[in-house]
Protein backbone atom coordinates (compact mmCIF):
# COMPACT_ATOMS: atom_id res chain seq x y z
CA UNK A 1 0.00 0.00 0.00
CA UNK A 2 1.67 3.37 -0.87
CA UNK A 3 0.02 7.01 -0.32
CA UNK A 4 -0.57 9.11 -2.86
CA UNK A 5 2.44 11.23 -2.64
CA UNK A 6 3.24 11.66 -6.49
CA UNK A 7 -0.76 12.53 -7.83
CA UNK A 8 -2.05 15.92 -7.50
CA UNK A 9 -2.01 18.55 -4.39
CA UNK A 10 -4.74 17.22 -1.97
CA UNK A 11 -5.26 19.67 1.00
CA UNK A 12 -3.63 17.05 3.43
CA UNK A 13 -0.79 17.37 1.38
CA UNK A 14 -0.62 21.07 1.57
CA UNK A 15 -0.70 21.11 5.26
CA UNK A 16 2.29 18.88 4.91
CA UNK A 17 3.79 21.37 3.20
CA UNK A 18 2.96 24.18 4.80
CA UNK A 19 3.89 22.65 7.98
CA UNK A 20 7.40 22.03 6.96
CA UNK A 21 8.33 25.52 5.18
CA UNK A 22 6.33 27.12 8.99
CA UNK A 23 8.69 24.46 10.89
CA UNK A 24 12.36 24.43 8.61
CA UNK A 25 12.76 28.20 9.89
CA UNK A 26 12.57 27.20 13.82
CA UNK A 27 14.40 23.99 13.91
CA UNK A 28 17.88 24.23 14.80
CA UNK A 29 20.46 21.83 13.40
CA UNK A 30 20.66 18.65 15.02
CA UNK A 31 23.68 16.29 16.67
CA UNK A 32 23.80 12.87 15.75
CA UNK A 33 24.44 11.10 19.30
CA UNK A 34 24.07 7.41 17.60
CA UNK A 35 23.41 6.21 14.16
CA UNK A 36 22.12 2.43 13.41
CA UNK A 37 23.83 -0.32 11.26
CA UNK A 38 22.63 -0.12 8.00
CA UNK A 39 20.34 -3.14 7.14
CA UNK A 40 19.19 -2.63 4.04
CA UNK A 41 20.21 -5.02 1.12
CA UNK A 42 21.19 -2.84 -1.43
CA UNK A 43 23.13 -4.18 -4.62
CA UNK A 44 27.13 -4.04 -5.83
CA UNK A 45 25.38 -3.80 -9.34
CA UNK A 46 23.14 -1.74 -9.03
CA UNK A 47 25.26 0.81 -7.27
CA UNK A 48 27.82 0.79 -10.36
CA UNK A 49 24.59 1.57 -13.01
CA UNK A 50 24.02 4.82 -10.81
CA UNK A 51 27.85 5.49 -10.74
CA UNK A 52 27.68 5.10 -14.77
CA UNK A 53 24.25 7.45 -14.79
CA UNK A 54 22.02 4.72 -15.53
CA UNK A 55 19.07 4.59 -12.90
CA UNK A 56 16.58 1.57 -13.20
CA UNK A 57 13.79 2.32 -10.92
CA UNK A 58 10.83 0.63 -10.33
CA UNK A 59 10.66 -0.63 -14.09
CA UNK A 60 12.22 2.89 -15.38
CA UNK A 61 15.08 3.67 -16.95
CA UNK A 62 16.53 7.26 -16.46
CA UNK A 63 20.05 8.26 -17.59
CA UNK A 64 21.24 10.95 -15.10
CA UNK A 65 24.96 10.92 -15.43
CA UNK A 66 26.45 12.04 -12.40
CA UNK A 67 23.88 13.17 -10.62
CA UNK A 68 20.53 11.42 -8.73
CA UNK A 69 17.42 12.27 -10.79
CA UNK A 70 14.08 13.11 -8.75
CA UNK A 71 11.62 12.88 -11.52
CA UNK A 72 10.39 10.60 -13.33
CA UNK A 73 7.04 9.23 -15.19
CA UNK A 74 5.28 7.17 -12.88
CA UNK A 75 4.42 7.61 -9.41
CA UNK A 76 6.06 4.39 -7.89
CA UNK A 77 9.58 5.56 -9.26
CA UNK A 78 9.39 8.84 -7.91
CA UNK A 79 8.46 7.48 -4.74
CA UNK A 80 11.71 5.59 -4.83
CA UNK A 81 13.97 8.20 -5.41
CA UNK A 82 12.11 10.39 -3.34
CA UNK A 83 12.27 7.79 -0.56
CA UNK A 84 16.42 7.27 -0.85
CA UNK A 85 16.18 3.70 -1.89
CA UNK A 86 19.26 4.53 -4.19
CA UNK A 87 21.23 4.81 -0.95
CA UNK A 88 21.15 1.23 -0.13
CA UNK A 89 22.77 0.57 -3.61
CA UNK A 90 25.30 3.51 -3.37
CA UNK A 91 26.26 2.70 -0.14
CA UNK A 92 27.33 -1.09 -1.32
CA UNK A 93 29.56 -0.24 -3.47
CA UNK A 94 30.91 1.84 -0.91
CA UNK A 95 34.18 3.70 -3.01
CA UNK A 96 34.82 7.33 -3.61
CA UNK A 97 32.77 8.01 -6.49
CA UNK A 98 29.96 6.56 -5.40
CA UNK A 99 29.88 8.65 -1.61
CA UNK A 100 30.53 11.55 -3.60
CA UNK A 101 27.24 10.65 -6.17
CA UNK A 102 25.13 10.03 -2.94
CA UNK A 103 26.60 13.53 -0.85
CA UNK A 104 25.60 15.75 -4.02
CA UNK A 105 22.56 13.82 -4.21
CA UNK A 106 21.31 14.25 -0.59
CA UNK A 107 21.94 17.84 -0.68
CA UNK A 108 20.54 18.59 -4.00
CA UNK A 109 17.59 17.08 -2.66
CA UNK A 110 17.67 19.08 0.24
CA UNK A 111 18.19 22.32 -1.85
CA UNK A 112 15.43 21.42 -4.11
CA UNK A 113 12.92 20.03 -1.39
CA UNK A 114 13.85 20.11 1.99
CA UNK A 115 11.55 22.78 2.99
CA UNK A 116 8.45 21.50 2.19
CA UNK A 117 8.74 21.64 -1.91
CA UNK A 118 7.99 18.40 -4.29
CA UNK A 119 6.30 15.34 -3.84
CA UNK A 120 8.22 13.48 -0.91
CA UNK A 121 6.17 15.06 2.32
CA UNK A 122 3.73 12.81 3.30
CA UNK A 123 4.23 10.59 6.31
CA UNK A 124 5.41 7.46 4.69
CA UNK A 125 7.95 8.72 2.54
CA UNK A 126 9.38 11.04 4.98
CA UNK A 127 9.68 7.88 7.24
CA UNK A 128 11.40 6.13 4.46
CA UNK A 129 13.65 8.66 3.59
CA UNK A 130 15.05 9.40 7.09
CA UNK A 131 15.63 5.73 8.01
CA UNK A 132 18.05 5.93 5.45
CA UNK A 133 19.06 9.25 6.01
CA UNK A 134 20.34 8.19 9.79
CA UNK A 135 21.68 4.78 8.95
CA UNK A 136 23.63 5.68 6.12
CA UNK A 137 24.98 8.73 7.95
CA UNK A 138 28.19 7.68 8.41
CA UNK A 139 29.01 7.18 4.57
CA UNK A 140 27.32 10.50 4.19
CA UNK A 141 29.50 12.38 6.72
CA UNK A 142 32.59 11.67 5.73
CA UNK A 143 34.34 14.02 3.97
CA UNK A 144 31.67 16.24 3.83
CA UNK A 145 32.33 19.96 4.54
CA UNK A 146 31.05 21.39 7.07
CA UNK A 147 28.31 23.61 5.81
CA UNK A 148 27.18 20.72 4.29
CA UNK A 149 27.26 18.68 7.62
CA UNK A 150 25.18 21.21 8.95
CA UNK A 151 22.47 21.16 6.28
CA UNK A 152 22.09 17.55 6.15
CA UNK A 153 21.95 17.37 10.10
CA UNK A 154 18.95 20.15 10.41
CA UNK A 155 17.38 18.13 7.21
CA UNK A 156 17.12 15.45 9.69
CA UNK A 157 16.32 17.30 13.00
CA UNK A 158 13.10 18.41 10.48
CA UNK A 159 12.24 15.42 10.01
CA UNK A 160 12.22 13.89 13.03
CA UNK A 161 9.89 17.37 13.92
CA UNK A 162 7.49 16.48 10.65
CA UNK A 163 7.12 12.57 11.68
CA UNK A 164 6.57 13.60 15.50
CA UNK A 165 3.88 15.79 14.28
CA UNK A 166 2.36 13.51 10.94
CA UNK A 167 3.33 9.99 11.60
CA UNK A 168 0.25 9.45 12.89
CA UNK A 169 -1.74 10.38 10.10
CA UNK A 170 -0.02 8.28 7.70
CA UNK A 171 -2.32 6.20 5.00
CA UNK A 172 -3.21 3.28 7.00
CA UNK A 173 -0.37 -0.04 6.31
CA UNK A 174 2.83 -0.18 5.58
CA UNK A 175 3.17 3.92 5.10
CA UNK A 176 2.34 4.10 8.15
CA UNK A 177 4.58 2.03 9.90
CA UNK A 178 7.27 3.36 7.61
CA UNK A 179 6.29 6.46 9.19
CA UNK A 180 6.55 5.25 13.05
CA UNK A 181 10.00 3.38 12.41
CA UNK A 182 10.94 6.30 10.94
CA UNK A 183 10.18 8.32 14.04
CA UNK A 184 11.84 6.02 15.90
CA UNK A 185 14.84 5.86 13.97
CA UNK A 186 14.79 9.65 14.68
CA UNK A 187 14.25 9.68 18.77
CA UNK A 188 17.35 6.93 19.47
CA UNK A 189 20.03 8.57 16.92
CA UNK A 190 18.86 12.75 17.64
CA UNK A 191 20.32 14.43 20.55
CA UNK A 192 17.79 15.62 23.17
CA UNK A 193 15.46 13.07 21.90
CA UNK A 194 15.83 10.52 24.01
CA UNK A 195 13.14 10.70 26.25
CA UNK A 196 10.18 10.27 23.57
CA UNK A 197 12.17 6.92 22.62
CA UNK A 198 9.00 5.12 25.00
CA UNK A 199 6.20 7.27 24.05
CA UNK A 200 7.06 6.99 20.08
CA UNK A 201 7.63 2.92 20.36
CA UNK A 202 4.28 2.78 22.31
CA UNK A 203 2.80 4.27 18.84
CA UNK A 204 4.39 1.99 16.49
CA UNK A 205 3.52 -1.08 18.38
CA UNK A 206 -0.27 0.41 18.34
CA UNK A 207 0.05 1.09 14.31
CA UNK A 208 1.50 -2.46 13.77
CA UNK A 209 -0.81 -4.54 15.73
CA UNK A 210 -3.71 -2.73 13.99
CA UNK A 211 -2.09 -3.62 10.97
CA UNK A 212 -1.10 -7.52 11.50
CA UNK A 213 -3.73 -10.22 13.03
CA UNK A 214 -3.45 -12.77 15.25
CA UNK A 215 -1.70 -15.38 12.13
CA UNK A 216 0.92 -12.75 11.79
CA UNK A 217 -1.20 -11.87 7.55
CA UNK A 218 -1.76 -8.13 6.76
CA UNK A 219 -5.50 -7.42 4.88
CA UNK A 220 -3.64 -6.87 1.03
CA UNK A 221 -2.82 -10.56 1.53
CA UNK A 222 0.36 -9.18 -0.74
CA UNK A 223 3.10 -10.95 0.56
CA UNK A 224 5.90 -8.71 -0.50
CA UNK A 225 4.46 -5.91 1.45
CA UNK A 226 4.41 -8.13 4.77
CA UNK A 227 8.16 -8.73 4.25
CA UNK A 228 8.49 -5.17 3.84
CA UNK A 229 6.66 -4.51 7.47
CA UNK A 230 8.40 -7.60 8.48
CA UNK A 231 12.23 -5.73 7.79
CA UNK A 232 11.05 -2.25 9.27
CA UNK A 233 9.74 -3.74 12.46
CA UNK A 234 12.98 -5.71 13.04
CA UNK A 235 15.23 -2.70 11.96
CA UNK A 236 13.39 -0.67 14.81
CA UNK A 237 13.42 -3.41 17.48
CA UNK A 238 17.47 -4.24 16.44
CA UNK A 239 17.70 -0.20 16.71
CA UNK A 240 16.01 -0.12 20.64
CA UNK A 241 18.42 -3.17 21.27
CA UNK A 242 21.54 -1.55 20.28
CA UNK A 243 20.74 1.53 22.62
CA UNK A 244 20.49 -1.03 25.42
CA UNK A 245 16.54 -0.91 25.74
CA UNK A 246 14.46 -4.19 25.65
CA UNK A 247 11.86 -4.37 23.09
CA UNK A 248 8.66 -4.63 23.96
CA UNK A 249 7.36 -7.71 24.18
CA UNK A 250 4.37 -6.91 22.00
CA UNK A 251 6.95 -6.08 19.09
CA UNK A 252 8.68 -9.42 19.36
CA UNK A 253 5.57 -11.34 19.52
CA UNK A 254 4.75 -9.65 16.25
CA UNK A 255 7.70 -10.46 14.47
CA UNK A 256 7.46 -13.94 15.72
CA UNK A 257 3.72 -14.28 14.04
CA UNK A 258 5.26 -12.27 10.77
CA UNK A 259 8.00 -14.85 10.74
CA UNK A 260 5.80 -17.80 10.73
CA UNK A 261 3.42 -16.83 7.94
CA UNK A 262 6.65 -16.03 5.71
CA UNK A 263 8.22 -19.37 5.98
CA UNK A 264 4.73 -20.09 4.68
CA UNK A 265 4.73 -18.07 1.72
CA UNK A 266 8.34 -19.00 1.44
CA UNK A 267 8.93 -21.06 -1.66
CA UNK A 268 11.68 -23.43 -1.73
CA UNK A 269 14.26 -21.34 -3.82
CA UNK A 270 13.78 -18.95 -1.17
CA UNK A 271 11.43 -16.49 -2.98
CA UNK A 272 8.00 -15.31 -1.81
CA UNK A 273 4.80 -16.18 -3.86
CA UNK A 274 3.84 -14.21 -6.30
CA UNK A 275 0.26 -13.37 -5.73
CA UNK A 276 -2.07 -9.86 -5.46
CA UNK A 277 0.82 -7.35 -6.33
CA UNK A 278 3.72 -8.70 -4.45
CA UNK A 279 6.86 -10.24 -6.26
CA UNK A 280 9.35 -12.30 -4.85
CA UNK A 281 10.59 -10.14 -2.39
CA UNK A 282 14.37 -8.30 -3.02
CA UNK A 283 17.34 -11.19 -3.26
CA UNK A 284 18.20 -11.36 0.35
CA UNK A 285 16.15 -9.65 2.08
CA UNK A 286 13.92 -12.09 3.67
CA UNK A 287 16.99 -14.02 4.79
CA UNK A 288 18.20 -10.74 6.45
CA UNK A 289 14.98 -10.48 7.83
CA UNK A 290 15.10 -13.58 9.64
CA UNK A 291 18.84 -13.46 10.81
CA UNK A 292 17.45 -10.31 12.76
CA UNK A 293 14.24 -11.83 14.07
CA UNK A 294 16.32 -15.07 15.01
CA UNK A 295 18.81 -12.65 16.90
CA UNK A 296 16.22 -10.94 18.97
CA UNK A 297 13.55 -13.45 19.48
CA UNK A 298 14.55 -16.44 21.83
CA UNK A 299 11.48 -18.26 21.12
CA UNK A 300 12.17 -21.07 18.94
CA UNK A 301 9.84 -21.24 16.24
CA UNK A 302 8.45 -24.86 15.00
CA UNK A 303 8.15 -27.04 11.84
CA UNK A 304 6.96 -24.55 9.10
CA UNK A 305 3.20 -23.96 8.65
CA UNK A 306 0.84 -25.22 5.83
CA UNK A 307 -1.72 -22.19 6.12
CA UNK A 308 -0.90 -18.22 6.76
CA UNK A 309 -3.11 -15.07 5.16
CA UNK A 310 -5.27 -17.17 2.62
CA UNK A 311 -2.71 -19.31 1.45
CA UNK A 312 -1.75 -23.07 1.83
CA UNK A 313 1.54 -24.68 1.54
CA UNK A 314 2.28 -28.59 0.15
CA UNK A 315 5.61 -29.28 0.65
CA UNK A 316 7.47 -32.34 0.18
CA UNK A 317 11.13 -33.35 -0.73
CA UNK A 318 12.47 -31.03 -2.56
CA UNK A 319 9.56 -29.39 -3.51
CA UNK A 320 6.96 -26.93 -2.82
CA UNK A 321 3.14 -25.81 -3.70
CA UNK A 322 1.99 -22.51 -2.35
CA UNK A 323 -1.81 -22.30 -3.58
CA UNK A 324 -3.94 -18.91 -3.07
CA UNK A 325 -6.65 -20.63 -1.30
CA UNK A 326 -9.06 -17.67 -0.11
CA UNK A 327 -10.97 -14.78 -1.69
CA UNK A 328 -9.17 -11.82 -2.54
CA UNK A 329 -8.85 -8.96 -0.65
CA UNK A 330 -11.77 -6.90 -2.01
CA UNK A 331 -12.01 -4.33 0.80
CA UNK A 332 -8.36 -3.74 1.62
CA UNK A 333 -6.86 -3.90 -1.99
CA UNK A 334 -9.78 -3.65 -4.48
CA UNK A 335 -7.03 -1.54 -6.90
CA UNK A 336 -4.06 -4.19 -6.81
CA UNK A 337 -5.68 -7.44 -5.63
CA UNK A 338 -6.05 -10.11 -8.23
CA UNK A 339 -8.49 -12.76 -9.59
CA UNK A 340 -6.19 -15.65 -8.72
CA UNK A 341 -7.93 -17.47 -6.30
CA UNK A 342 -7.24 -21.55 -6.61
CA UNK A 343 -4.00 -20.23 -8.46
CA UNK A 344 -0.66 -21.83 -7.71
CA UNK A 345 3.27 -21.72 -7.76
CA UNK A 346 5.31 -24.95 -7.82
CA UNK A 347 9.78 -24.75 -7.14
CA UNK A 348 11.85 -27.43 -7.10
CA UNK A 349 14.86 -27.31 -5.29
CA UNK A 350 15.88 -23.27 -5.87
CA UNK A 351 13.92 -23.12 -8.86
CA UNK A 352 10.56 -21.64 -10.12
CA UNK A 353 9.17 -24.02 -12.28
CA UNK A 354 5.21 -23.37 -12.52
CA UNK A 355 4.63 -19.38 -11.69
CA UNK A 356 2.13 -16.85 -11.70
CA UNK A 357 2.45 -14.22 -14.63
CA UNK A 358 3.24 -11.65 -11.50
CA UNK A 359 1.87 -7.75 -11.36
CA UNK A 360 2.80 -5.95 -14.23
CA UNK A 361 1.92 -2.27 -12.79
CA UNK A 362 5.42 -0.75 -13.60
CA UNK A 363 4.99 -1.67 -17.32
CA UNK A 364 1.90 0.60 -17.31
CA UNK A 365 -1.56 0.50 -17.13
CA UNK A 366 -2.39 -2.39 -19.59
CA UNK A 367 -0.27 -4.86 -18.26
CA UNK A 368 -1.01 -3.96 -15.23
CA UNK A 369 -4.71 -4.55 -16.29
CA UNK A 370 -3.29 -8.19 -17.57
CA UNK A 371 -1.89 -9.38 -14.65
CA UNK A 372 -4.45 -9.18 -12.76
CA UNK A 373 -6.91 -11.54 -14.47
CA UNK A 374 -7.22 -15.21 -13.79
CA UNK A 375 -5.72 -16.29 -17.42
CA UNK A 376 -2.62 -14.81 -15.85
CA UNK A 377 -2.33 -17.27 -13.18
CA UNK A 378 -1.92 -21.02 -13.45
CA UNK A 379 -5.89 -22.50 -12.77
CA UNK A 380 -8.60 -22.96 -14.89
CA UNK A 381 -10.49 -19.49 -16.51
CA UNK A 382 -13.28 -19.55 -18.81
CA UNK A 383 -12.61 -17.52 -22.18
CA UNK A 384 -13.53 -13.81 -21.28
CA UNK A 385 -14.06 -14.21 -17.41
CA UNK A 386 -11.99 -13.83 -14.38
CA UNK A 387 -13.17 -15.64 -11.17
CA UNK A 388 -13.29 -11.91 -9.50
CA UNK A 389 -14.97 -9.19 -11.69
CA UNK A 390 -13.39 -5.80 -12.30
CA UNK A 391 -14.96 -2.51 -12.13
CA UNK A 392 -15.01 0.02 -15.34
CA UNK A 393 -15.26 2.72 -12.91
CA UNK A 394 -11.65 3.73 -13.57
CA UNK A 395 -10.24 2.62 -17.05
CA UNK A 396 -6.59 3.38 -15.63
CA UNK A 397 -6.87 1.14 -12.36
CA UNK A 398 -10.16 -1.10 -12.53
CA UNK A 399 -10.90 -1.77 -8.99
CA UNK A 400 -11.99 -5.79 -7.76
CA UNK A 401 -15.48 -5.51 -7.25
CA UNK A 402 -17.31 -9.10 -6.95
CA UNK A 403 -15.10 -12.50 -6.31
CA UNK A 404 -15.83 -15.81 -4.86
CA UNK A 405 -17.88 -15.41 -1.94
CA UNK A 406 -16.81 -19.03 -0.15
CA UNK A 407 -13.81 -20.70 -0.87
CA UNK A 408 -13.32 -24.16 0.49
CA UNK A 409 -9.91 -25.79 1.97
CA UNK A 410 -10.68 -29.75 3.42
CA UNK A 411 -6.79 -30.93 4.16
CA UNK A 412 -6.75 -34.59 2.76
CA UNK A 413 -3.10 -35.57 3.83
CA UNK A 414 -1.72 -39.33 4.25
CA UNK A 415 1.44 -40.82 4.58
CA UNK A 416 2.46 -41.19 0.90
CA UNK A 417 1.03 -37.70 0.08
CA UNK A 418 -0.05 -34.02 0.63
CA UNK A 419 -3.39 -33.22 -0.32
CA UNK A 420 -5.74 -30.40 -0.48
CA UNK A 421 -9.87 -30.26 -2.08
CA UNK A 422 -10.17 -26.92 -2.50
CA UNK A 423 -13.43 -24.76 -4.46
CA UNK A 424 -14.80 -21.70 -5.41
CA UNK A 425 -17.83 -20.00 -6.50
CA UNK A 426 -16.66 -17.59 -8.35
CA UNK A 427 -18.26 -18.88 -12.19
CA UNK A 428 -21.60 -19.48 -9.97
CA UNK A 429 -23.41 -15.92 -10.92
CA UNK A 430 -22.01 -15.79 -14.65
CA UNK A 431 -22.16 -19.18 -15.30
CA UNK A 432 -23.67 -21.51 -12.91
CA UNK A 433 -20.54 -23.76 -12.00
CA UNK A 434 -18.58 -24.04 -8.96
CA UNK A 435 -14.46 -24.57 -9.77
CA UNK A 436 -13.33 -27.95 -7.49
CA UNK A 437 -9.17 -28.13 -7.80
CA UNK A 438 -7.57 -31.09 -6.37
CA UNK A 439 -3.89 -31.25 -5.16
CA UNK A 440 -1.94 -34.31 -4.25
CA UNK A 441 1.83 -33.73 -3.89
CA UNK A 442 3.84 -37.20 -3.28
CA UNK A 443 5.48 -38.01 -0.11
CA UNK A 444 8.96 -37.37 -1.94
CA UNK A 445 7.78 -34.25 -3.50
CA UNK A 446 8.14 -35.64 -6.97
CA UNK A 447 4.64 -36.10 -8.24
CA UNK A 448 1.93 -33.10 -8.32
CA UNK A 449 -1.38 -34.88 -9.52
CA UNK A 450 -4.13 -32.05 -10.17
CA UNK A 451 -8.00 -32.79 -10.84
CA UNK A 452 -9.84 -29.51 -11.79
CA UNK A 453 -13.61 -29.94 -11.96
CA UNK A 454 -16.75 -27.70 -13.01
CA UNK A 455 -20.16 -28.64 -11.45
CA UNK A 456 -23.71 -27.97 -11.11
CA UNK A 457 -25.02 -28.56 -7.89
CA UNK A 458 -28.08 -27.13 -7.73
CA UNK A 459 -31.14 -27.03 -9.97
CA UNK A 460 -31.18 -23.56 -9.76
CA UNK A 461 -27.21 -23.51 -11.06
CA UNK A 462 -28.08 -26.33 -13.44
CA UNK A 463 -30.72 -23.95 -15.14
CA UNK A 464 -28.12 -20.88 -15.54
CA UNK A 465 -25.43 -23.30 -16.96
CA UNK A 466 -28.12 -24.90 -19.90
CA UNK A 467 -29.10 -21.50 -20.33
CA UNK A 468 -25.00 -20.20 -20.94
CA UNK A 469 -25.02 -23.76 -22.48
CA UNK A 470 -27.86 -22.81 -25.42
CA UNK A 471 -26.41 -19.27 -26.04
CA UNK A 472 -23.25 -21.28 -27.23
CA UNK A 473 -25.62 -22.83 -29.40
CA UNK A 474 -25.02 -26.10 -28.01
CA UNK A 475 -20.99 -26.10 -29.04
CA UNK A 476 -20.02 -25.86 -25.21
CA UNK A 477 -18.98 -23.32 -22.84
CA UNK A 478 -15.37 -22.64 -23.50
CA UNK A 479 -12.61 -22.23 -20.58
CA UNK A 480 -8.91 -23.21 -20.19
CA UNK A 481 -6.65 -24.71 -17.60
CA UNK A 482 -3.32 -22.49 -17.91
CA UNK A 483 0.32 -23.64 -16.19
CA UNK A 484 2.79 -20.39 -16.84
CA UNK A 485 6.34 -21.46 -16.80
CA UNK A 486 9.13 -19.40 -15.33
CA UNK A 487 11.40 -18.13 -17.85
CA UNK A 488 14.31 -20.12 -17.62
CA UNK A 489 11.85 -23.62 -17.28
CA UNK A 490 12.36 -24.81 -21.34
CA UNK A 491 9.59 -26.85 -22.50
CA UNK A 492 9.05 -28.97 -25.28
CA UNK A 493 6.17 -31.23 -26.58
CA UNK A 494 6.60 -34.80 -26.49
CA UNK A 495 4.50 -37.77 -27.44
CA UNK A 496 2.43 -36.56 -30.13
CA UNK A 497 1.37 -33.54 -27.92
CA UNK A 498 0.27 -35.64 -25.27
CA UNK A 499 2.86 -34.60 -22.60
CA UNK A 500 4.99 -31.68 -21.91
CA UNK A 501 8.81 -31.88 -20.80
CA UNK A 502 9.79 -28.96 -18.91
CA UNK A 503 14.27 -29.21 -18.44
CA UNK A 504 15.09 -26.87 -15.60
CA UNK A 505 18.86 -25.09 -15.37
CA UNK A 506 19.53 -27.29 -12.73
CA UNK A 507 18.83 -30.42 -15.06
CA UNK A 508 15.55 -31.68 -13.45
CA UNK A 509 13.35 -32.61 -15.95
CA UNK A 510 9.76 -32.51 -14.96
CA UNK A 511 6.98 -34.24 -17.16
CA UNK A 512 3.15 -32.87 -17.80
CA UNK A 513 0.49 -34.81 -18.88
CA UNK A 514 -3.52 -34.93 -19.04
CA UNK A 515 -5.59 -37.63 -19.03
CA UNK A 516 -6.45 -38.45 -22.70
CA UNK A 517 -5.96 -34.51 -23.42
CA UNK A 518 -3.99 -32.55 -25.98
CA UNK A 519 -1.68 -29.95 -24.86
CA UNK A 520 -0.78 -26.88 -26.36
CA UNK A 521 2.41 -24.75 -25.58
CA UNK A 522 1.40 -20.93 -25.70
CA UNK A 523 3.51 -17.84 -25.30
CA UNK A 524 3.37 -16.16 -21.45
CA UNK A 525 5.38 -13.15 -19.97
CA UNK A 526 7.35 -13.25 -16.71
CA UNK A 527 6.36 -10.07 -14.95
CA UNK A 528 9.58 -9.11 -12.99
CA UNK A 529 9.98 -5.58 -10.86
CA UNK A 530 13.30 -4.10 -11.59
CA UNK A 531 13.28 -5.15 -15.52
CA UNK A 532 12.74 -2.86 -18.18
CA UNK A 533 10.33 -5.17 -19.95
CA UNK A 534 8.18 -8.36 -19.43
CA UNK A 535 10.79 -11.29 -19.69
CA UNK A 536 9.04 -14.07 -22.88
CA UNK A 537 8.10 -17.35 -21.15
CA UNK A 538 5.72 -19.83 -22.04
CA UNK A 539 2.57 -21.61 -20.36
CA UNK A 540 0.78 -25.00 -20.84
CA UNK A 541 -2.67 -24.83 -22.12
CA UNK A 542 -5.52 -27.19 -21.79
CA UNK A 543 -7.72 -25.91 -24.13
CA UNK A 544 -11.76 -27.30 -23.36
CA UNK A 545 -15.62 -26.89 -23.67
CA UNK A 546 -17.93 -27.37 -20.79
CA UNK A 547 -20.80 -29.63 -22.18
CA UNK A 548 -22.09 -31.36 -19.27
CA UNK A 549 -23.54 -30.33 -15.34
CA UNK A 550 -19.86 -32.28 -14.73
CA UNK A 551 -16.63 -31.43 -16.18
CA UNK A 552 -13.43 -33.00 -14.83
CA UNK A 553 -9.30 -32.91 -16.02
CA UNK A 554 -7.18 -34.78 -14.48
CA UNK A 555 -3.67 -33.76 -14.80
CA UNK A 556 -0.40 -34.44 -13.59
CA UNK A 557 3.83 -32.76 -13.19
CA UNK A 558 6.08 -35.14 -12.53
CA UNK A 559 9.64 -35.55 -12.29
CA UNK A 560 11.25 -37.16 -15.24
CA UNK A 561 12.30 -41.41 -14.06
CA UNK A 562 16.35 -40.34 -14.86
CA UNK A 563 15.89 -37.57 -12.82
CA UNK A 564 17.52 -37.90 -9.45
CA UNK A 565 15.75 -37.16 -6.04
CA UNK A 566 18.88 -35.12 -5.04
CA UNK A 567 21.20 -33.27 -6.93
CA UNK A 568 23.48 -30.47 -7.34
CA UNK A 569 22.33 -27.37 -8.35
CA UNK A 570 25.77 -25.92 -9.77
CA UNK A 571 24.47 -23.37 -11.91
CA UNK A 572 25.06 -20.12 -10.22
CA UNK A 573 24.18 -16.72 -10.69
CA UNK A 574 27.20 -13.72 -10.33
CA UNK A 575 26.24 -11.62 -7.79
CA UNK A 576 28.64 -8.53 -9.13
CA UNK A 577 27.25 -9.19 -12.84
CA UNK A 578 25.02 -6.31 -14.09
CA UNK A 579 21.17 -7.56 -14.37
CA UNK A 580 19.81 -7.97 -17.61
CA UNK A 581 17.24 -4.77 -17.70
Amino acid sequence: MTEPSSSGTTPVRLIDRLLVRWRAVRIAPSVLVSNPEPRMVGHYARGRQMIAGNFLIAGELIEAPGRIPFSARSAEAVDALHGFEWLDHLAVVGDARARALAQSGVLDWITRYGRGAGPGWVPGLAGRRVIRMIAHALFLLQGMAAQDQTRLLHSIGLHADYLARRAARAAPGLPRIEAQVGHLYAALALEGLSGTVPFVTRHMVAASEALIDKDGGIATRNPEELLQVFELLGWAAQALADQGQTPPKALLDQLDRIAGSLRVLRHADGGLARFHGGGRGTEGALAEALVIHDRLCTQRLGPVGERAMGYLRLAAGRCTVIIDAAPPPIRAAAGSAHASTLAFELSSNRRPVIVSCGDGRSFGADWHRASRATASHSTLAFEGYSSSRFAARSKARPELAEGPRHVGVELRHAPHKRAVALSHDGYLASHGLEHLRYLDLSADGRVLSGADTLVAMTKADKHRFRDVLARSGGAGVPFALRFHLHPEAEASLDMNGTAVSVALRSGEIWVFRAEGLDLTLAPSVYLEKGRLKPRPSQQIVLSLRALEDTTQINWSMAKAQETPTALRDLEQDNPLAVPQL
